[in-house]
C-alpha cells in the first residue's frame, strides 16, 4: 500500500522562458490556481497525506508561503531542494530519508489529470505491493513522446522513447507508482548523454525483471503537459471552460480535503481569510452554507 507521494517540481523550465526565469513554472497559473495545486490535489485525490515537493534550489521560500506545511489541507508537506535538474529518478536519492521502507507515488510537478473515474484508478494503482505500476494514456502523435507497449495482462513488453514508428500510441504520463526498491535502482542508474538519470533507464529496470505494468487513463480522461507554452495555455483554457460550464473547481485542494473529512468548517473558513476576497474564497463559501 502506497502512503507517501512525492511532487517533482524543479527543473528550469527553459521551453517556457522568459516566463520562468524569475519564478518556478510550478507557481504560475493555470485559470485560477497555481500549476503546483493540480499535481497536489491528483495525490490528496488518491488518499496520499504524506507528500515531499521538491523545488530548485532557492525557491523554497516561494512555496511555502503558498502551501506552507499543508495542515490546512489535512496533509503534511516537506519540501526538499535540488541544486540541478539531474533527472526524474534523481527524486528518490532526494528523497530516500523521506520515503524510508515505504513504497512512493511520483508526479511531475507539471502534469495534469482529470476524468471522472480518475480517483477511483488512483486509488486501485495504491494497492501496489511490489513492482511499478505507470499511467498511460493514448495520443496522436507517438513520436513526440516516450510510448509503452503492453500485452494482454497489462504488462510492459516495450518502452521506447519517441519512436519514428511504433504499433502502439499509449504515452508514458508524468505518474508513476513504485515499490521501495526504486531508491536503489535509482542509485546504481548511469548519467544519459545529457547528464541525468532518465526515467527510461529506471522503468527497463522493473520491465526486465517482469515488474512493470500499466494502468490505463482511459477514454474520457484527461492528461495534459503544461511544459511548452502552447500546452500550458491549452491547460488553462481547458480548465476556464470545465470550470464556468459546469460550475465546480478542478483542483480546489480545500474541497478535496473537506470532502475527505481531514478538515472541517472552521478550516475552510480560514482558508477564506487566507486567499481574500476572490472567486476562489466564494466557491470555498457555498461549500459550507
Amino acid at each position: 500500500m502506497i502512503k507517501k507521494g512525492i511532487i517533482l517540481a524543479g527543473g528550469r523550465g527553459t521551453r517556457m522562458s522568459p516566463l520562468t526565469i524569475g519564478i518556478n513554472k510550478q507557481l504560475l497559473p493555470i485559470y485560477d490556481k497555481p500549476l503546483i495545486y493540480y499535481p497536489l490535489s491528483v495525490l490528496m485525490l488518491a488518499g496520499i497525506k504524506d507528500i515531499l515537493i521538491i523545488v530548485n534550489k532557492g525557491q523554497l521560500t516561494q512555496f511555502k508561503h503558498l502551501l506552507k506545511d499543508g495542515s490546512r489541507f489535512g496533509i503534511k508537506l516537506s519540501y526538499a531542494e535540488q541544486f540541478n535538474p539531474k533527472g526524474l529518478p534523481d527524486a528518490f536519492i532526494l528523497g530516500e530519508k523521506f520515503i524510508k521502507k515505504d513504497n512512493i507515488a511520483l508526479i511531475l510537478g507539471d502534469n495534469f489529470f482529470y476524468g471522472q473515474s480518475l480517483t477511483k484508478k488512483l486509488k486501485k494503482c495504491l494497492n501496489l505491493k511490489s513492482g511499478c505500476k505507470i499511467l498511460v494514456h493514448p495520443v496522436n502523435k507517438p513520436e513526440l513522446f516516450g510510448i509503452a507497449t503492453t500485452n494482454k495482462k497489462r504488462k510492459i513488453v516495450s518502452i521506447k522513447e519517441k519512436p519514428k514508428n511504433s504499433k502502439s500510441n499509449l504515452a508514458i504520463t508524468g505518474l508513476y507508482f513504485f515499490d521501495n526498491k526504486a531508491v536503489n535502482y535509482s542509485k546504481s542508474l548511469k548519467p544519459s548523454k545529457r547528464n541525468e538519470l532518465e526515467i527510461v533507464d529506471l522503468l527497463n529496470k522493473y520491465k526486465r525483471k517482469n515488474k512493470l505494468s500499466a494502468e490505463y487513463l482511459g477514454r474520457g480522461g484527461a492528461w495534459l503537459d503544461t511544459g511548452s507554452i502552447d500546452d500550458y495555455y491549452n491547460t488553462s483554457n481547458f480548465v476556464s471552460t470545465l470550470e464556468n460550464r459546469q460550475g465546480f473547481k478542478i483542483a480546489c485542494l480545500e474541497e478535496i480535503a473537506f470532502k475527505n473529512n481531514w478538515i472541517n468548517k472552521k478550516e475552510i473558513k480560514d482558508a477564506v481569510g487566507f486567499y481574500g476576497n476572490c472567486n476562489y474564497s466564494n466557491y470555498l463559501k457555498k461549500l459550507i452554507k
